[in-house]
């Protein structure tokens, strides 16, 4: 008996492959057509308009394959494959919608479905610029065609159990995945990773057509930021999961496909500022264009190594001949940007030229230099396993002493940049600014690192002196960063106030909607220092671990943990065992917590739910590693973790500054003029 909604899903993949097919095909004629004068039976303005409404027709197709998917998870269909391994009756309802993204064929489904959403607000906003958005959208509709062929060709998400009779259960999900984050995370980071096919599409097409001045980067500057929003919080939720999910005390691994989204956040970042001097200055025009291209390409490697099964991860599936598929697309986008590049670099020519070392130009492109290095740092720590396997037969892998050495120096650099860049002049910076500018963020970073020694922070007394140096100079430099992102920030409050009478807060509120570009990125820059602070914490972890009976006590630092029972139950998803312990601290109790350990029936996997009390200063982090099986008693480990919750505020200020910088300005004042929007090509 044939099942409706898996073939309906089939069908709905096929036919949208067909549609993005002929975007692709009828965009490409019609721009040609335009471009050169030939006749064709239809008028380019027509054959390009069809392009475009088969651009949105195939998000409808893409949107019913993906409700398919989820409606066969909801009604336990185990017909389909992949409900089958990636689902059971007794999982709970929020799992089964997130089942969509735990799998390959369905985390393909989802990213093609995120495209499909991108390119249908892209082609209902093609009025915006018409020629320019019918070349992006044709760009788009070929990235459409290589994920819809992988779905219906390599990796089918609909495809039948074997035998075609379906199992009364499921295998369930992977236990890891059973935790609320991941229920939003992973739509998080592909909104991060797909939505920067938009800005590589409207690079291109912009290289392609030739397109005069910066207007291109004013389109695509909103799908950018946003973009990298969605992509900052992807990776910090993802963070957040591992630490309160794996177990191990920490928030970064170092693990392949952590870093596989953290290469094209820092080529975005890089393209982030560096954008403005092609906006301000007019230079670095032909950089610009390869960052965006280099971001979309480290994206699609992001998805190959987590798809593909090439590292070794916690997040990686098994190896698939998808690889192939991607290897080859990854190697194509390549050729074609070069090419296009090649062909059309004249038009690329700078403008103006570095005047001044001293400038904001220059701090800029040592930004630009130093988020680069760090990606090539990534990039070459998460490869190198896989070449040297290539290379010597055996896999060589790079260890987090091995990213520390080099990340660490970088990250700080980085944090004097993000104090020092925005203080400086365009084109050269004198004396005099620099006097009024610095003279008090030095004297803050000389203050806070006496007033931090002598609150303790000695490195030559510490065994790990390394760390310990770099977080003294970690706190030192934020100090002195955010007195320059407050002084900056009072100095321009202080102007409007004498302009308009305004109270202190209510001219600083009118400054940032005056400027919400340039206040908004001060506010980012803010959030990323209380980051920094938070990351810094790290080097003052401890923990500690022991077995643990009724009445036993374990002590770290000035907290002390007394077990006061463990015990087991279940329920029809898993089992458990947890213990109860009584938190103190100088004497006092403050909490009880149950860190657990969990068996999963469908799946036959084990997992830990650590249990956290957690302040500003610090978290008290437990975990229950299992039973001694000599002894019965709960293994527990302890850590205690500083500062770890500036990282999630920082988190926090960098989004609502990103909203900031997204808000039109009181007085918007537009850099070119509009374009015409009569007689172009649609696609």
């Amino acid at each position: 008996m044939p099942h409706p909604m898996p073939s309906l899903g089939s069908f709905s993949l096929m036919l949208a492959l067909a549609l993005a097919f002929y975007t692709l095909f009828a965009g490409s004629l019609a721009l040609w057509a335009q471009s050169s004068g030939r006749q064709l039976a239809v008028s380019p303005l027509a054959l390009g308009e069809t392009a475009r409404r088969a651009g949105i027709a195939c998000f409808w197709c893409v949107s019913l394959a993906a409700f398919a998917l989820v409606w066969a998870a909801f009604t336990n269909d185990y017909s389909v494959d992949y409900v089958l391994h990636h689902t059971n009756r007794d999982l709970v309802t929020a799992y089964k919608f997130s089942a969509l993204w735990s799998g390959q064929e369905g985390s393909l489904l989802l990213w093609a479905w995120l495209l499909a959403t991108y390119g249908f607000v892209m082609r209902l906003r093609h009025k915006v610029d018409i020629e320019l958005t019918a070349h992006a959208s044709t760009i788009l509709a070929a990235i459409q065609v290589f994920f819809l062929s992988i779905l219906v060709f390599a990796a089918p998400p609909f495809a039948i159990v074997p035998g075609g009779v379906a199992p009364k259960d499921g295998f369930g999900l992977n236990p890891l995945l059973q935790y609320p984050e991941m229920v939003i995370h992973p739509p998080m980071l592909y909104l991060g990773y797909v939505g920067f096919s938009v800005p590589f599409a409207f690079a291109l097409g912009a290289l392609i057509m030739r397109y005069p001045g910066e207007k291109w980067i004013h389109i695509t500057r909103r799908w950018t930021m946003v973009t990298w929003l969605f992509l900052t919080c992807g990776i910090c939720l993802g963070m957040h999961w591992a630490y309160a999910v794996l177990g191990w005390g920490g928030y970064w691994g170092w693990d392949p496909v952590e870093n596989a989204s953290l290469m094209p956040w820092l080529a975005a970042t890089a393209f982030l500022h560096s954008v403005m001097m092609q906006e301000k200055r007019g230079m670095m025009k032909g950089w610009n264009v390869w960052l965006i291209f280099i971001t979309f390409m480290l994206s699609i490697l992001g998805t190959l190594l987590t798809r593909a099964g090439l590292v070794s991860s916690v997040h990686a599936f098994a190896q698939s001949s998808i690889g192939n598929w991607f290897v080859a697309f990854l190697l194509l986008t390549a050729i074609v940007c070069l090419f296009v590049f090649f062909r059309n670099r004249d038009h690329l020519r700078a403008e103006n030229k570095l005047e001044s070392l001293v400038s904001r130009e220059s701090s800029f492109l040592f930004n630009n230099l130093v988020l680069l290095a760090a990606c090539f740092t990534v990039l070459w720590g998460t490869l190198f396993p896989v070449l040297s396997e290539y290379v010597q037969g055996s896999k060589v892998t790079m260890g987090a002493p091995f990213y520390n050495k080099v990340a660490v120096p970088i990250g700080l650099f980085l944090l004097f940049l993000t104090g020092v860049g925005p203080l400086l002049a365009w084109r050269s910076t004198t004396l005099r600014t620099i006097r009024r500018n610095f003279v008090l963020p030095c004297v803050m970073i000389i203050i806070s690192a006496i007033a931090l020694m002598i609150a303790g922070v000695r490195p030559w007394l510490d065994d790990d002196k390394t760390a310990s140096i770099y977080s003294l100079v970690c706190f030192s430099l934020s100090a002195g960063v955010i007195t320059a992102i407050l002084t900056e920030f009072l100095r321009g409050a202080g102007v409007v106030r004498t302009q308009t009478g305004k109270n202190l807060l209510a001219s600083m509120w009118l400054l940032t909607r005056r400027n919400t570009r340039r206040y908004g990125g001060y506010a980012i820059h803010f959030g990323i220092v209380v980051m920094f602070i938070g990351l810094a914490g790290a080097a003052f972890n401890q923990s500690k671990e022991l077995e643990m009976g009724f009445g036993d006590q374990l002590r770290i630092g000035s907290w002390n943990l007394v077990c006061q029972s463990f015990s087991q139950d279940s329920n029809p998803n898993f089992d458990t065992d947890y213990a109860l312990i009584d938190v103190f601290h100088n004497g006092k109790k403050i909490t009880q917590l149950a860190p657990e350990r969990r068996f999963y029936t469908a799946s036959q996997q084990t997992s830990t739910v650590v249990a956290i009390h957690s302040t500003l200063a610090r978290d008290l982090y437990v975990v229950f590693e299992g039973r001694n099986p000599q002894t019965d008693r709960p293994i527990i480990k302890v850590f205690l973790n500083p500062l770890v919750n500036w990282i999630w505020v920082g988190v926090l200020i960098v989004i609502v500054g990103t909203g900031f910088a997204l808000m039109p300005p009181l007085k918007p004042k537009r850099a070119t003029e509009p374009a015409a929007i009569e007689g172009g090509v649609h696609a």
